[in-house]
C-alpha cells in the first residue's frame, strides 16, 4: 500500500486492482433514529476479494 500513497497518479483502476488481489474486509453499524428513539439498526459486513485470491487463501 506504501506505493499507492507514495505515487501521486493512481487511478481508481488501479486502487481498486490492488484491493481485489490483496482483499478488504469493511464492516460497521448504522442506527436510523428519530427523536432519539432507534427505529432501524443494521450490522454490516463486507467481503470484497477477487474470486482468485480467495481460492488461494483456502488451499
Amino acid at each position: 500500500m506504501n506505493e499507492v500513497i507514495a505515487n501521486e497518479h493512481v487511478t481508481l483502476l488501479e486502487l481498486l486492482d490492488r484491493l481485489l488481489n490483496k482483499g478488504v474486509m469493511i464492516w460497521g453499524d448504522l442506527v436510523i433514529s428519530v427523536a432519539g428513539i432507534d427505529l432501524v439498526y443494521l450490522r454490516l459486513q463486507v467481503l470484497l476479494s477477487a474470486v482468485e485470491t480467495l481460492k488461494g487463501e483456502s488451499k
